[in-house]
């Protein structure tokens, strides 16, 4: 077992009382949870081998063990992202705010803009854009921008069309005063509940940083809230386990600003923690490891007092933008270009950038090369040779090519 700062235990067996403190240290003698969620655009058809499925999420499911991922064609095909099982609670989440406007409940909306503000790598994000209206436009946002382009690299392989990637910091879409009908902000945090899954990140746990955490994050809330119309929902989480980040946020935030928490439907087997800050009793939902079945994770749902009034922009782009509509460009070169379906160990090759010879018959100029008929990207037929154009940053870099193949997916239909 990784050994955990003192004043960390102290704090957090304060927090969580002994008997529930005691069932999160012994989650670190289990192996964590392998999870993935499909992806419903590019998915239909197929089922998961040997999975099952995360109670919270449709397309979420559990693995009997951890596979090695970067070998499967179908996970750089966009079919499928690696996703930890607790963050999948965003789509619960999602599901019944649109089931309570399909209802015609009183304050419910329908986004037709929405914002992720602190994006990478992604995950919420794809989530996001699977779950929200297909006209509802989203924009996924990076401040640091190595990870703004692995954000950008997953948006663009899920594949949908009104995604866009941004790479600006809370304070430049305040200034911007681009409204949004619901903000996501998962913000930075001190990362406590990832201390089971990556042990970096107990040696990076101290006092002062939780103290610099729950400051920023006020910080970004007050950016974020600024940029949300009246009548908008903003779903705040962290990934961590003290109040200061978590309770004591939400807290400020119904002092500060005219809001209000709105509840979640759970189910007892789900073993999701209520508020663990004294006289504060909210509905926010903390995931414990060793308790529910995934990481750490805060989440709270709150709406913005007012009436909703939805308004359409031409955002346009700056020079602190990425490139908004990549993922758009790929779909349409790949939608138009010939099809030819690759072995398992060629699809490996283009996905390391080799260059391939594709059958005789193919088609000179920019071909869409597909594994199991989902495409991976695209390629230059000159006939002797196909140049890979298979974006560099985007390439695996082992070189060992496994003889056979072990799919994650099956071609069985998908309850998703």
């Amino acid at each position: 077992m990784a050994e955990l700062p003192l004043i960390f235990t102290e704090q957090t067996r304060k927090l969580m009382g002994d008997e529930r403190f005691e069932r999160y240290l012994r989650a670190f003698e289990e192996e964590p949870p392998v999870s993935i969620r499909l992806n419903p655009k590019k998915a239909e058809g197929l089922s998961v081998a040997d999975g099952e499925q995360v109670p919270w999420c449709r397309g979420g499911y559990y693995l009997p063990q951890r596979p090695n991922f970067t070998m499967d064609p179908l996970l750089h095909a966009g079919c499928y992202y690696v996703q930890e099982a607790a963050s999948m609670f965003l789509d619960e989440v999602l599901h019944q705010m649109h089931n309570a406007y399909v209802n015609h409940q009183p304050s419910a909306i329908r986004p037709q803009t929405a914002l992720d503000l602190c994006a990478a790598p992604g995950g919420k994000s794809t989530l996001l854009r699977s779950a929200l209206p297909g006209d509802c436009v989203l924009y996924s946002n990076e401040p640091i921008r190595n990870r703004a382009s692995i954000l950008l690299e997953n948006v663009t392989k899920w594949g949908y069309e009104n995604h866009h990637v941004t790479n600006c910091y809370p304070r430049d879409y305040r200034r911007a005063k681009q409204p949004f009908d619901l903000i996501l902000c998962d913000v930075p945090c001190s990362g406590e509940g990832m201390f089971r899954k990556d042990p970096a990140t107990i040696r990076e746990w101290s006092p002062q940083n939780v103290e610099k955490c729950w400051q920023l994050q006020r910080e970004i809330v007050s950016d974020a809230w600024a940029c949300l119309n009246d009548g908008g929902l903003f779903i705040y989480s962290t990934c961590t386990f003290n109040t200061k980040e978590n309770e004591e946020n939400i807290r400020w935030m119904l002092e500060n600003y005219e809001a209000e928490v709105l509840p979640i439907e759970t189910r007892p087997e789900w073993n999701i923690t209520c508020s663990l800050l004294q006289g504060f009793d909210e509905p926010v939902y903390r995931f414990i490891p060793g308790i529910s079945r995934g990481e750490g994770l805060f989440m709270c749902v709150l709406r913005k007092s007012g009436i909703t009034a939805h308004s359409r922009r031409d955002y346009g782009s700056s020079s602190t933008t990425l490139r908004l509509t990549a993922n758009e460009i790929t779909a349409r070169s790949e939608e138009q270009s010939p099809r030819i379906d690759l072995t398992y160990q060629e699809a490996l090759k283009f996905l390391r950038g080799e260059a391939l010879v594709l059958p005789p018959d193919t088609p000179r100029g920019i071909v869409a090369v597909c594994f199991d008929g989902h495409p991976l990207g695209t390629m230059k037929n000159i006939g002797s040779r196909a140049n890979n154009l298979y974006p560099k940053e985007w390439r695996i870099k082992t070189t060992h090519v496994p003889d056979t193949y072990t799919p994650i997916l099956t071609n069985h239909p998908s309850d998703i």
